[in-house]
C-alpha cells in the first residue's frame, strides 16, 4: 500500500489594499496628478524650442510651428556655460559626499550606541529644522569671513554639508537594521570602523541614495547662499549665471528657457541612476525609535 505524497502546502497571499490593486480610476487619478505637476516642465521644454516672437503669440501655441535649436547655441555660448556648469558640479557632487559621510556618521551614533542625553540630542538636531536660513545666514557669512572662505566654492560647500533631515532620514533607516549584527561583528572582532564601514553604510545604500539624491538637488539649484558668498565671475554657478541672463532693460526668454533646460538635466540624470533606490526607500525608515 503506497501512501499518496501530501499536497505541497499552498504561500499564504498577502491581502491586498485598495490602493495597491489594479484600480483603473486610481491609476488614471495618478496620471492626471502626474501630468499636472509635469505641466510647467512640458511648457518649458517646449517653449525653448520656440522663436523669441512665437513666445508672445496669444493665443499661445502648444507645439513650435518652427522648431529650432539656435536658443540653445545662444545659451551655451552665453558668457562661460562650461565653466559654471564644472562649477556647480564641483559643488553639488562634493557636498554630497561630504553630507553622506557626515550625516551618516551621525545617524549611525544615534541609532546604534546607548548614552546619557542620546534622545535630547537627537531631538535637538530634529528642532534646528524649524530655524530658517535667513536666521543664521549673517552669522555663518562672518565665520567664513573669518577663516577666508568667502568668495570661494568651498565657503559654499562646508556650511550646510551636515543637515538634520538627512540625520533623521539615515537614523530611522538605520533603526531597522538589527542589533544582533552588529553584536555577531564585534564578537569576531571587528572595529566600529569596520562595522560602520563595512555593515552599515551596505546595509543603508537605498537611504543613501535618497539623501544622494536630496542634497545634489538643493546644493545644484541653491541660489541665495552663493549669490551671498561668491563675488568672481568665475566662481559663479549656473544659476547665478541664469541670473545674469536677466538683462536690466529686457530679457532673451529664448536663450534663458533654453539655458533652464539644461540645468535640469544633471538632476533628472542623477534621479534616474537612483530612483530604483529611492523606491525601495519610500517606505523605509518608520521604525519607532
Amino acid at each position: 500500500m503506497t501512501i499518496p505524497a501530501a499536497a505541497p502546502a499552498e504561500a499564504p497571499t498577502r491581502p491586498r489594499s485598495r490602493l495597491t490593486r489594479k484600480n483603473p480610476v486610481w491609476q488614471v487619478l495618478a496620471l492626471l496628478l502626474a501630468l499636472f505637476f509635469l505641466i510647467p516642465v512640458i511648457w518649458v521644454v517646449i517653449s525653448s524650442f520656440k522663436s523669441s516672437s512665437e513666445l508672445f503669440v496669444f493665443p499661445p501655441t502648444l507645439l513650435p510651428q518652427e522648431a529650432t535649436s539656435v536658443n540653445y547655441q545662444n545659451a551655451l555660448n552665453a558668457g562661460s556655460f562650461g565653466l559654471y556648469t564644472r562649477n556647480s558640479l564641483f559643488v553639488a557632487i562634493v557636498s554630497t559626499l561630504i553630507a553622506l559621510v557626515t550625516n551618516s556618521l551621525a545617524a549611525f551614533a544615534l541609532a546604534k550606541y546607548r548614552f546619557k542625553g542620546r534622545e535630547f540630542l537627537f531631538l535637538l538636531t530634529l528642532a534646528t529644522i524649524m530655524i530658517p536660513l535667513q536666521v543664521i545666514m549673517v552669522p555663518i557669512f562672518l565665520v567664513l569671513r573669518q577663516i577666508g572662505l568667502t568668495d570661494s566654492l568651498w565657503g559654499i560647500i562646508i556650511p550646510p554639508a551636515a543637515t538634520p533631515t538627512g540625520v533623521f532620514l539615515l537614523r530611522q533607516y538605520m533603526l531597522s537594521i538589527p542589533d544582533e549584527i552588529l553584536e555577531a561583528a564585534r564578537v569576531d572582532g571587528a572595529s566600529e570602523w569596520a562595522i560602520y564601514w563595512r555593515i552599515i553604510l551596505p546595509l543603508s545604500v537605498p537611504a543613501l541614495a535618497t539623501l544622494a539624491i536630496f542634497s545634489f538637488t538643493w546644493r545644484w539649484n541653491d541660489f541665495v547662499w552663493p549669490f551671498i558668498v561668491l563675488t568672481s565671475e568665475s566662481k559663479s554657478t549656473l544659476q547665478l549665471a541664469l541670473a545674469r541672463l536677466v538683462g536690466q532693460f529686457g530679457v532673451d526668454w529664448s536663450t534663458l528657457l533654453a539655458a533652464t533646460v539644461l540645468t535640469m538635466l544633471p538632476m533628472l540624470i542623477v534621479f534616474l541612476l537612483l530612483q530604483r533606490y529611492f523606491l525601495s526607500n519610500a517606505t523605509a525608515g518608520s521604525v519607532k525609535g
